[in-house]
């Protein structure tokens, strides 16, 4: 992994997420309505948030690495360490700061409830039986440090902290074993194909591989991109966001900014879909892909690139 490549995934995971912030809970309609014909292009303010404010989406996803940071420094320290355990803390740290205002994102009721639940959720006891996708989108980073079957493993895990049905943690472990592919140099085209591999081993798959599968033959058919999005749902559980995204990276896989924009234009989880398409073709072209006044004005900045730097030295 290259720094460049980590930085392209942190940055673009956040610039999608506040991308796609404003126009989520809208139908494509209303986001026409209010910004055009092309729908949102361009961060703005949410919520009483300025532009380039990111949701629990990055919220969370920053809780995961610092979850890794920490399980890497303990196990150096004392030899061994669970690192699903990590992560679960890193969660509740984050989950005590919903409690102020001015801290919430938005954050999803089946984070909440878990993690307020005082057990932690693990793939082999189900701790509800929810897919939503707030376990898939925060999973990316986990793939910038290990290679693609541990990624997956532990993409599973992190998930399956609140989130207990199949399609929900296994979406997620697809989606870091995805990047772990990317970072490792495999076009986005045969990360799939290994992802598929992967996926199959474990029960429960069916409905994840049918939206990726679907994600590749809607993008293969050269259906528009409103209507191929459309024909994959709206991306509030698991493998739908997990299919749109791929579909996005599979329409404009040189184009960051289209990806994001088409990520963020639909009637469904617009944060949660540009942010994983973010991460996606922000490891795989690396940040300098992004534009510059958005990574100026992204909420952070400073933040994410230290914790890019720290990833990097951390497990070089």
């Amino acid at each position: 992994m290259t720094l460049e490549q980590i930085r392209g995934c942190l940055l673009g995971l956040a610039v999608g997420d506040a991308l796609g912030a404003p126009v989520e809970f809208m139908s494509l309609a209303a986001i026409k309505q209010r910004y055009g014909p092309q729908g949102i292009t361009d961060l703005d303010d949410w919520s009483g948030f300025p532009a380039g404010s990111y949701t629990d989406d990055t919220q969370m996803t920053l809780s995961t690495i610092e979850g890794m940071l920490a399980a890497q420094a303990r196990g150096r320290e004392r030899g061994i360490v669970n690192w699903q355990e990590q992560v679960y803390h890193a969660y509740l740290r984050w989950l005590e700061t919903q409690n102020e205002a001015y801290q919430r994102r938005a954050p999803g009721n089946t984070c909440l409830s878990a993690l307020r639940s005082g057990t932690m959720g693990v793939v082999a006891t189900p701790i509800n039986n929810s897919k939503g996708c707030g376990g898939v989108m925060r999973t990316a980073p986990v793939g910038l440090i290990l290679g693609a079957e541990d990624a997956f493993i532990h993409g599973m895990d992190y998930a399956a902290i609140t989130h207990g049905h199949p399609s929900g943690y296994l979406s997620a472990g697809y989606m870091a074993a995805l990047i772990a592919c990317i970072v490792e140099g495999d076009s986005l085209q045969n990360a799939i194909q290994r992802c598929n591999k992967l996926l199959v081993a474990y029960p429960g798959h069916e409905e994840t591989l049918d939206l990726v599968q679907r994600a590749v033959t809607v993008h293969r058919s050269g259906v528009d991109v409103e209507n191929g999005i459309r024909q994959l749902g709206e991306g509030w559980i698991g493998e739908e966001a997990l299919g749109i995204a791929l579909f996005c990276a599979l329409r404009f896989p040189n184009d960051y900014v289209a990806a994001v924009i088409a990520g963020a234009n639909h009637d469904g989880d617009t944060d949660s879909t540009a942010s994983m398409v973010g991460a996606i073709l922000g490891a795989q072209l690396g940040a300098s892909a992004i534009p510059s006044a958005w990574i100026e004005q992204i909420e952070n900045r400073d933040l994410l690139e230290k914790l890019a730097a720290e990833l990097q030295a951390s497990f070089s």
